[in-house]
């Protein structure tokens, strides 16, 4: 048995080696998989079926082309400005409230998510601007790194998310539906952490965070309440203009990506806050992330077939009928090595190298949820992509502390960083385990 699996073991040894090397991982995976191709005793024909597969999956897919739209998008709203007046307008309207500041950051957090769907720009702006007023206003090392870290993660999940763009084309299902289905689990982990944060400004290590009084409060005399409505405006309109076609079904995400660039340069430049230099910037800085992505894409698609070529998805298989355990069991366990490689992979690596093997298995599981063909695809998806999320947390690896460490430099030590978001990491888990229970609150 083991001898017959060598390959597929290796491949996996060689990967994990390669990775922690601090190799570029696309390179690993394309290196990998051209080392295994020659060894194997695969047909030439294989190697067509190859490169018909990553032609199909990523060159020829429009549906990546909304990747660097929303990226684009994403970063001009940091770079012109947008995102930073929206959070000090937003800041004031809440400074009434105890724990404004963290209210701040969630809602600023989730506006962001909902209209672009980046993690980086979102981390880095929310720490920027908040994290030293946070901590001089009282709020813990741990707690207000904990709670910027999930804020900004919540664009990985939040439509319109880069995240289900991809997995949407691993899965075989329209992203709409995904959107549509990921709007409840995200509206859970929004709420969920604003209870937390709200806990700890009242009863928590966060009580001196809650205003002596209301001296500074917004005005609501009408010039402030013009300037206060147009600083969100833009986000505002985004919102249903992206995220509604898209799960409404009136424009592809494509097209609500592109409409959404327009629409920011148009906001900027009628406020008075566009500069060529920063499109520029926003532009370039686009344009290397889609490419580091679209590089994995095709890279981990060699990797996954080939891996299933020598017999991964075997390998796979045996492991977890050796394990036992019904239908229920094995997705436990796949969720479970998920969640695992989520400590050291990043999300994107996880999803196209396990989700082509994940979902032939899936769909022969007798989970007797009531859910079948496309909603169970659906379900599995989010699901996926909840667990996912706990990546972009995780230590040591999480990319949203490396993002947050390196915008606060040395006035919050690591340690203080992987303490404060165990609780969300915990919170992500415990909505994980509501979308398990009560599947049917997704097809809502």
């Amino acid at each position: 048995m083991l001898l017959d699996m060598w390959m597929p073991l290796t491949m996996v040894l060689l990967l994990f080696i390669g990775i922690l090397s601090g190799y570029p991982v696309a390179l690993v995976l394309g290196g990998i998989s051209a080392i295994f191709l020659l060894l194997s005793d695969l047909p030439l024909a294989f190697a067509n079926l190859m490169l018909t597969r990553v032609y199909a999956n990523a060159l020829n897919n429009w549906l990546y082309i909304a990747i660097p739209m929303f990226i684009l998008m994403g970063l001009l709203l940091e770079r012109t400005g947008l995102a930073r007046e929206a959070f000090r307008v937003s800041e004031r309207m809440l400074q009434r409230l105890p724990g404004h500041l963290a209210l701040t950051v969630l809602f600023i957090g989730g506006l962001m998510a909902a209209t672009t769907g980046v993690v980086g720009a979102s981390v880095v702006l929310l720490t920027v601007l908040a994290l030293p007023r946070m901590l001089d206003a009282g709020y813990s090392a741990p707690s207000a790194s904990g709670l910027i870290s999930a804020s900004g993660t919540l664009a990985i999940l939040m439509p319109p998310s880069v995240m289900l763009i991809i997995l949407s084309s691993l899965v075989g299902v329209p992203v709409g539906h995904l959107f549509r289905a990921a709007l409840v689990p995200s509206a859970l982990l929004l709420l969920l952490y604003m209870l937390y944060s709200l806990g700890l400004a009242w009863w928590g290590a966060d009580r001196n965070a809650i205003p002596a009084d209301e001296s500074d409060a917004v005005s609501s005399e009408p010039q402030g309440l013009w300037r206060n409505a147009l600083a969100l405006f833009p986000f505002l309109i985004l919102i249903p203009a992206v995220l509604g076609t898209i799960v409404f079904g009136v424009a592809t995400p494509t097209e609500a990506s592109g409409v959404g660039v327009l629409a920011v340069l148009l906001f900027a430049g009628v406020m008075g806050k566009i500069d060529g230099s920063a499109v520029m910037t926003a532009a370039r800085e686009a344009v290397i992330s889609t490419a580091m992505i679209m590089m994995l894409v095709m890279t981990a698609t060699c990797f996954s077939l080939i891996f299933k070529g020598v017999g991964g998805d075997g390998l796979i298989r045996s492991s977890l009928e050796l394990l036992g355990g019904g239908s229920w069991s094995v997705l436990f366990l796949i969720l479970l090595l998920v969640f695992l490689l989520g400590f050291f992979l990043d999300w994107l690596e996880i999803s196209l190298i396990l989700m082509p093997i994940f979902v032939p298995i899936v769909t022969q599981l007798d989970l007797a949820n009531g859910l079948n063909g496309v909603s169970l695809l659906v379900w599995f998806a989010i699901v996926f992509a909840i667990n996912l999320q706990t990546s972009f947390l995780t230590p040591p690896f999480g990319v949203s502390l490396f993002y947050l460490k390196g915008a606060v430099g040395e006035r919050v030590s690591t340690l203080d960083i992987y303490r404060g978001v165990m609780p969300f990491i915990a919170i992500q888990l415990f909505v994980l385990l509501m979308i398990l229970i009560f599947p049917g609150i997704l097809m809502l």
